[in-house]
C-alpha cells in the first residue's frame, strides 16, 4: 500500500499527518468507541458523497454520538483536504470518536465530551490488469463478529483476523459465513451470478450496508436481473461468477473459493460488462465540475 498523503484534518485544523496527535484517553483508542467512512475520489471529485455521509450519520445515531457537522460542512472539509493533497485520484478516510475524558469509564461521559474528528487521504490501491484478468482468490470463514455489523464501527479486530487468515492462505479476501449463509467479505460486499441472475444478501444487522454495493446493483439492472436474498454456501461454490465490491476497488471478480475454481476459473462475462459500466460512470464523474453548487 502507498503511504498516506501528507495533509490531514484534525478537530478543525489542517495539519501535517506526521504531526497529528490525539489523547491516549480518547474513547476511540480505549474502546473502539467510534465510527468511520471511506469514500473514493476520482479526478478530484468525490464519488457517492451523499450516500457515504448518510451512512455516517446513521452510524453516529446508532452509537448515540451527535454528528459534529452537517453534510455541507463535511463536504467543505473534504473538498479542502483533497485540494491540499493535490487533487486527482485518492480515497478519504474519516473517523469520528465519542471524544476524550479524563479517565476510562465504560459508560458514556457525563456531561458529553466533544467528538474527535480525524480525516486523512491516501492514494487509491493500484490493481494491475493482470490481476483483474486473473481474478482473485477467497476463502470462507465462520462469523465471530459482534451483532451490529450494520454500524461502520472502527472496532474491526474480528475483520482484521479474518483478513489475515485469508492472507495466510494466499487469498485476497475472506468471505464470512454464518448458519450456512454467506454474508459479506471481511472488508467487502459479496455477489454471485447464478443462471444469469445477480444475487446479493439483504441488509440486516449482520451486514454493513454497502454504498458501492448499491451502485453495483443500480448499474446491474441495465445488464441482468437482480435478486436481493440470502446466499447459501453451496450456492456460492456452485455460482457461475462471484464478485466482491468496496469503495476503493469498485467490483472485483473472485475466481476461486477455498482453492476450488468458481465457474471457468476466470472472470466471467457479467463482471466484464459491469466493469465497463463502472468505467463509464467514472468518466461521467470526470466530466462534471469538481465542486457542484
Amino acid at each position: 500500500m502507498a503511504e498516506p498523503l501528507p495533509q490531514c484534518y484534525l478537530n478543525g485544523d489542517y495539519v501535517a499527518l506526521s504531526d497529528a496527535r490525539i489523547s491516549p484517553l480518547d474513547r476511540g483508542f480505549l474502546f473502539g468507541d467510534s465510527v468511520y467512512e471511506v469514500l473514493p475520489v476520482f479526478a478530484g471529485r468525490m464519488f457517492l458523497f451523499r450516500e457515504h455521509f448518510d451512512r455516517l450519520a446513521r452510524s453516529l445515531r446508532e452509537i448515540r454520538v451527535e454528528n459534529p457537522h452537517t453534510h455541507q460542512e463535511w463536504r467543505a472539509i473534504l473538498e479542502q483536504l483533497i485540494v491540499r493533497n493535490g487533487g486527482g485520484d485518492m480515497y478519504v478516510y474519516l473517523q469520528v470518536t465519542r471524544g476524550a475524558e479524563f479517565g476510562r469509564n465504560h459508560a458514556f461521559p457525563v456531561p458529553a465530551v466533544k467528538p474527535t474528528v480525524f480525516v486523512m487521504a491516501s492514494p487509491l490501491p493500484v490493481l494491475t490488469e493482470e490481476q483483474r484478468a486473473a481474478g482473485f482468490a477467497a476463502i470462507t470463514v465462520q462469523d465471530f463478529r459482534w451483532g451490529r455489523c450494520d454500524i461502520k464501527s472502527t472496532a474491526l479486530l474480528a475483520n482484521v483476523l479474518m483478513k489475515q487468515q485469508a492472507a495466510d492462505a494466499g487469498a485476497y479476501e475472506a468471505l464470512i459465513v454464518r448458519d450456512g449463509e454467506v454474508l459479506e467479505g471481511s472488508s467487502t460486499s459479496v455477489f454471485i451470478v447464478a443462471n444469469g441472475v445477480l444475487v446479493t444478501p439483504p441488509n440486516s444487522h449482520r451486514i454493513l450496508p454497502g454504498t458501492t454495493r448499491d451502485a453495483t446493483l443500480s448499474l446491474a439492472t441495465n445488464v441482468m436481473p437482480v435478486e436481493i436474498r440470502s446466499i447459501s454456501l453451496d450456492e456460492l461454490r456452485a455460482a457461475d461468477e462471484v464478485w466482491i465490491s468496496a469503495a476503493t476497488r469498485d467490483v472485483l471478480p473472485v475466481t476461486s473459493v477455498d482453492a476450488a475454481p468458481i465457474g471457468s476459473g476466470k472472470p466471467g462475462p457479467a463482471w466484464l460488462r459491469l466493469r465497463e459500466a463502472f468505467a463509464r460512470l467514472r468518466q461521467q464523474l470526470a466530466d462534471t465540475p469538481v465542486y457542484e453548487p
